[in-house]
């Protein structure tokens, strides 16, 4: 006879796609701030229609200010790189990856987006308990 038994939990984290807002709730070239399942989260939608989303939180100052953050774009080996600089003290971020161009020890936190049937969602990571069981 086989017996099963329950482990010690893992926990493990998986994204979960949360509807935010309409796509034209959004003006071109401003953020917006959301609150995302408790994350504060700062909104962009750019002219090259990309729709971005970032931690409204500011790594150098824990101030929640990214969404009045000033976009623009930066020359790098890879290519042009879309930035948001702080509005505080200006430190320019890589708007996909978070990279931080002026004070390489800092890193904002990026979330993906998508736009499905006119609405803005962002994917928060999301711990999740698994089970781990083991055959005795």
């Amino acid at each position: 006879m086989t017996e099963t038994t329950v482990a010690r939990p893992r926990t493990t984290s998986s994204q979960q796609w949360r509807r935010v807002c309409r796509l034209d709730d959004l003006e071109t070239g401003w953020g917006e701030a959301a609150m995302v399942d408790g994350a504060q989260v700062a909104l962009f939608r750019l002219a090259d229609a990309g729709v971005y989303a970032v931690s409204h939180r500011d790594p150098a100052t824990g101030s929640h200010v990214m969404a009045r953050g000033i976009t623009g774009s930066k020359t790098v080996a890879s290519g042009e790189r879309v930035t948001v600089a702080s509005p505080l003290h200006k430190q320019v971020y890589d708007i996909e990856t978070g990279e931080c161009f002026t004070s390489p020890a800092l890193h904002l936190q990026t979330f993906p987006t998508q736009v499905v049937d006119g609405y803005v969602e962002v994917a928060l990571e999301v711990a999740v308990e698994v089970e781990v069981r083991a055959a005795a």
